[in-house]
């Protein structure tokens, strides 16, 4: 898919989209390119069509939330959110923004990730963290876990105990630990009432997709 294709999906922020895709994602981690950049940005419109907030500012922030990538294994990790606001903010000041609105979209930006461990203190904030999580749980979350677990050469699972019933959780060795290490607590951190419940749903497809993986392998 081409740029103005991929521009065409953030409807009504089309032009916004052109202006900011160039800058949206960096580096060649599948788990934050473009089509999970568009998955949040569906997520957090739907999100904002009920709680509100600013649509302009919130676009802004998700189209550039990754603009700086940061592997899952990197010493940089917990820094990630804010080199990327840092971005964002120099982006939008080179394209006219005024002070308040770069403010805004930083701090959405600053907080919305899990590694940075800080509190949103906007609506646009909370929306983008919501929308931000929501892409790490269900169906899509499961296929991001192996993904990733691929890129940092972790196994799929310990054949021995793949439920660690009888060992310490670690999911830098097995994909599958990551499901009770992070995502099925990833719930109960939603920032709105419209996230949490698309979370609710999302989390029940992850339960279905770690009973049946444990069922294969069982067998």
């Amino acid at each position: 898919m081409s740029r103005p294709e991929i521009a065409a999906a953030f409807k009504p922020f089309e032009p916004l989209a052109k202006q900011l895709l160039p800058h949206a994602a960096s580096g060649d981690d599948g788990a934050h390119d473009v089509a999970h950049i568009l998955r949040v940005f569906r997520n957090a419109m739907k999100i904002a069509s009920a709680e509100g907030g600013d649509p302009r500012l919130l676009a802004a922030a998700v189209l550039l939330h990754d603009c700086v990538s940061v592997e899952k294994n990197s010493p940089l990790r917990t820094q990630a959110s804010r080199l990327a606001a840092e971005k964002a903010a120099t982006i939008l000041s080179d394209l006219g923004w005024n002070a308040a609105d770069i403010d805004a979209v930083a701090h959405a930006i600053t907080t919305h990730s899990f590694s940075a461990n800080l509190a949103p203190q906007t609506l646009e904030a909370r929306i983008l963290q919501d929308a931000d999580r929501l892409d790490a749980i269900g169906m899509v979350g499961a296929a991001r876990c192996f993904y990733i677990a691929g890129r940092m050469g972790s196994a799929l699972y310990d054949p021995a105990d793949p439920l660690a019933e009888n060992r310490a959780l670690d999911d830098k060795a097995f994909a599958i630990d990551h499901f009770e290490v992070k995502l099925f607590k990833l719930t109960d951190g939603f920032q709105t009432a419209t996230g949490r419940q698309m979370a609710l749903e999302r989390q029940e497809r992850l339960k279905t997709v770690l009973d049946m993986f444990i069922d294969e392998v069982r067998e």
